[in-house]
């Protein structure tokens, strides 16, 4: 029994050495583990590898996805109509939906099926859009991981800083005809209105077209804004002339001369009207009494007719009394007699506009201010330097009172008069008249004053529609300010007289700099300049306007008396004015939009203009197209979302 015991204990022992010596050489022996090793990790690392490429697809999609959704919300927005509609309106729809497309295929990047994307109108006038895609799993759908669906959101809207906009406007006669007239006349009638002569609109008219694209800018840059933007407009109607006056005097009327001298006439005497009359005679009476009898009726000046009758008498002593004799009077109607030249007037209240007697009228009649100005000291020049202009186009120059030459002076045409010469000359009408006047109808005719209805009739003095001062307004403020029975088109086309007084009102310096000053706690605001013209310029040198007559005051070309009416050096000075104006603006950070409406868009107008802001507009329609495209660059298009 021990001895079997024994027997066992040992086969056990054996056998258990033996198992020991075959694990130890298994575990030695290496040969042939790698090919099972790979085995079993295979199965981890495909689920690794097709997570990783997996997952970078749907990294791409969702990035392409939400770029195409951006587009389509930026193309939306800029193309929705701002109306009271809830839904947004067809054509930005499709807009919205086209770039959204054509940013992401179908089929782009294996996707499945055609991407959906929904645009959609905001409660606040913006557009909104959701894109979804479905990407299909490649490896990863081995591992029970089935289709993905990606889905994105986006928003743009517009955004309007702070913003100051001056409309210069080209109000010309030329503006009443229609675009498709292809001309700048028209054939329309001449009408006397609410401020003078001014050309009567046709049907479609440029200037109806006009109103209508700048209440249509108005209610574009209005949808765009948030209840913290603070815009400001302002309006230049320009011809020849600038009817800013009482914008000046409403900031001090120190800035504008208490007298100035103009092209009028003062009286030289009396002239003979007409025939003598023999008055009474008286017999045996002296030397001395005879003349008793010489009068004048009035004594001095003239009846409201512009006459007086002066009775002359004549003495011849008896033949046989040597100390009385007959005195014989005779009665001549007198008329006045002028020297027309230069003349130094008071304006002290002419330019405040109280009615004024006519100084160069002895008739009693009244005068009272339209509100243009005549600019202040100019240099005759072709070429300006931005860094020393001349005083009429430095915006910035603030009047010194002291200094007439730095103060503007009011437009006087009731006392301004042709006299056909650089230099005086009395007038010697051949007694045609009693007041001492022509009697010629012609336009510009020689000693006719500017008042007159042929010369006012015909565009050569005019006085338009007042500035408006840079402000806060609403949309009836400016459909009232362009519907107002005074913006109408009258006179010619001068651009320099126009951005002069466009950028003076927009500077940040100069007299009107309190308009365009920060808000309180806000950045400077933007500033802008919107030029629309319709013509090119056209200065004369017989027409009295911002620089007075050229022929006699010589401020834009100092070339000499011209008799008829342009000059190639006139011209092309306006040209140079009109260049360091817009220079002038630019200078002071205001961008320059320019819109040349039914006529050539010029290199004049394309150089002023900011780079790639000068527009060309054929007819009404593209006129809008144009002012939209404007405000839509002045707001600022992005993506909020």
């Amino acid at each position: 029994m021990r001895i079997l015991l024994l027997e066992r204990l040992q086969r056990c022992f054996s056998e258990r050495n033996h198992r020991t010596g075959l694990f130890a050489r298994l575990r030695r022996n290496v040969a042939g583990n790698t090919l099972a090793m790979m085995a079993i990790a295979l199965v981890p690392l495909l689920f690794i590898a097709g997570s990783a490429i997996d997952t970078a697809r749907l990294y791409m999609v969702k990035n392409r996805l939400q770029q195409a959704c951006d587009a389509g919300a930026l193309a939306g927005r800029r193309f929705m109509l701002s109306t009271s509609d809830p839904t947004l309106d067809e054509t930005a729809r499709n807009r919205a939906l086209n770039f959204f497309d054509n940013n992401f295929r179908t089929g782009l990047f294996g996707t499945k099926g055609r991407p959906v994307f929904t645009p959609a109108k905001t409660s606040d006038n913006q557009v909104s859009g959701t894109a979804t895609a479905v990407v299909p799993m490649t490896l990863t759908s081995m591992m029970g991981f089935g289709d993905q669906t990606l889905t994105v959101t986006c928003e743009a809207r517009y955004d309007v800083a702070d913003t100051d906009i001056m409309f210069v406007l080209d109000t010309t006669g030329s503006m009443a005809c229609p675009a498709s007239s292809g001309t700048n006349s028209c054939g329309a009638a001449v009408v006397l209105g609410p401020n003078g002569y001014y050309t009567q609109e046709q049907p479609n008219s440029k200037l109806s077209a006009l109103r209508q694209a700048v209440m249509n800018f108005y209610t574009t840059l209005a949808a765009s804004v948030d209840p913290s933007t603070h815009l400001r407009y302002g309006f230049v109607p320009y011809s020849s002339t600038v009817n800013a006056g009482k914008a000046v005097v409403g900031v001090s009327p120190s800035y504008i001369v208490d007298q100035w001298s103009y092209n009028s006439r003062v009286l030289k005497g009396d002239a003979n009207y007409g025939s003598s009359t023999a008055g009474p005679s008286y017999a045996n009476v002296s030397k001395a009494k005879c003349d008793t009898y010489a009068s004048r009726s009035p004594a001095t000046g003239y009846t409201t007719a512009g006459a007086a009758m002066v009775t002359t008498p004549t003495w011849t002593p008896n033949n046989n009394n040597s100390n009385v004799g007959t005195c014989a009077t005779k009665n001549q109607q007198v008329r006045p007699y002028w020297t027309y030249t230069k003349r130094k007037l008071d304006t002290s209240q002419y330019k405040l506009g109280v009615p004024v007697p006519d100084p160069s009228k002895v008739t009693g009649a009244m005068s009272k201010w339209a509100g243009c100005l005549e600019e202040r000291l100019t240099r005759p020049l072709s070429t300006f330097d931005p860094a020393n202009l001349p005083y009429d186009l430095n915006p910035d120059l603030v009047p010194n009172a002291g200094d007439d030459d730095t103060r503007w002076r009011p437009m006087w045409p009731d006392v301004v008069y042709y006299r056909g010469s650089y230099t005086s000359i009395d007038a010697d009408l051949n007694n045609s008249d009693a007041l001492g006047d022509t009697t010629s109808t012609a336009q510009r005719g020689t000693y006719t004053a500017m008042n007159a209805p042929q010369n006012i009739s015909a565009g050569w003095t005019v006085c338009g529609k007042p500035v408006q001062r840079l402000k806060v307004m609403t949309q009836a403020d400016v459909t009232n300010y362009v519907t107002a029975p005074d913006f109408v088109p009258q006179g010619g086309t001068y651009h320099d007289v126009g951005m002069i007084w466009g950028t003076r009102l927009l500077s940040p310096n100069g007299i009107f700099a309190g308009d365009t000053a920060a808000w309180p706690g806000r950045n400077p605001p933007q500033r802008y300049i919107v030029f629309m013209t319709d013509g090119d310029m056209q200065p004369y040198t017989c027409l009295y306007g911002m620089y007075g007559i050229e022929n006699y005051d010589q401020r834009v070309t100092n070339s000499g008396y011209k008799s008829g009416c342009q000059d190639t050096t006139q011209l092309n000075n306006h040209y140079a004015r009109f260049a360091a104006a817009c220079t002038a603006a630019k200078n002071r950070n205001i961008l320059i939009f320019v819109v040349a409406f039914g006529q050539t868009l010029t290199n004049q107008l394309t150089s002023c203009a900011s780079p790639g802001q000068a527009f060309y507009a054929a007819d009404n329609a593209s006129l809008n197209a144009a002012f939209q495209t404007i405000a839509k660059r002045v707001a600022m298009l992005r993506i909020s979302r």
